[in-house]
């Protein structure tokens, strides 16, 4: 008989490529994980991963076996909110990571919603941005995960996740009042193929969305300053060390002084954020009710 907690670590092996960092994802020891996938192989009668210098891979038999993991592991979600649903359903706490906008504009209205309609529910909230939140909900060390699409983010179809859409929004041009495009009434992307840029840093979503979208104008941007903080860069354009393309919800609240915000001319360059759950996850009566209250915020 497979153990079900095999089949987990079994996945974490091959999301994270080394024993050593699925064992810190899961919170165990490498020894622990190394020990538990020996027993898996024991059990199934095949080899089902190889080390190498790079780290760990899995064989033919361990790619077969992590498919039906996928499968098996979506059904016990299932079977722990069909479980939920039978007792009460009307407590508990649901953990949510989110990138800090995606906090102020969908998680923070979801949890003052949650706490009028459903007040035994308690909404636990950590800032992370997507590229790590979603890991963050395969390893289950958070239940929902509010994040941005991205390249090399799992895609909707991922048969490990259960991705809800929320929003898109575009990004706007952000530049010094004394740039040469400060009056115009659209920025063109090539026209700013010369200029230093300020921009999150690698692994951030929106770094892929501005690359890409300068990417798209015929050039790389020259980012010489960098900061996950958008009130950062805005103020670095301020201080006339660049241009910046920002999302227009991260502009709320934040000082424009010494800046102009024009619209990107053509095709703008767009976030799209969702909520991902683990599959078989959405029918928990909790996380059930979150998702709806992040849905009704992101439609506000």
């Amino acid at each position: 008989m497979i153990e079900a907690r095999r089949l987990h670590i079994l996945r974490a092996v091959a999301d994270h490529r080394t024993v050593t960092a699925a064992a810190a994802a899961l919170y165990l020891t490498p020894s622990a994980v190394s020990q538990q996938l020996a027993a898996l192989e024991q059990e199934t009668g095949h080899r089902l991963v190889e080390r190498g210098a790079k780290g760990v891979r899995l064989t033919p038999a361990g790619e077969i076996l992590l498919s039906h993991t996928n499968a098996v592991l979506a059904q016990l979600e299932r079977a722990e909110a069909e479980l939920a649903a039978y007792g009460s359903g009307e407590a508990g706490t649901v953990t949510v990571a989110s990138f800090a906008t995606g906090i102020a504009l969908v998680v923070a209205p979801a949890l003052a919603r949650l706490a009028a309609s459903a007040p035994g529910i308690r909404l636990r909230v950590q800032d992370a941005e997507g590229d790590a939140s979603l890991p963050m909900v395969l390893d289950r060390q958070v239940d929902v995960a509010v994040a941005v699409e991205y390249r090399g983010a799992p895609s909707a179809d991922d048969p490990r996740l259960t991705h809800v859409p929320l929003y898109a929004e575009p990004f706007d041009a952000v530049v010094p009042v004394a740039h040469r495009l400060a009056d115009a009434a659209e920025v063109p992307l090539a026209e700013l193929a010369k200029d230093t840029w300020i921009g999150p840093y690698p692994g951030n979503p929106c770094h892929d969305v501005v690359v890409l979208a300068c990417e798209s104008a015929g050039f790389q941007p020259r980012l010489e300053h960098s900061s996950d903080d958008f009130r950062a860069v805005v103020s670095l354009a301020a201080a006339d060390a660049g241009v910046a393309l920002v999302p227009r919800s991260a502009l709320l609240g934040t000082d424009l002084t010494g800046v102009v915000v024009r619209p990107v001319d053509g095709i703008a360059p767009t976030r799209r954020v969702f909520a991902a759950v683990r599959r078989g996850a959405e029918e928990h009566p909790l996380i059930r009710q979150v998702l709806e209250a992040l849905g009704e915020a992101a439609r506000v």
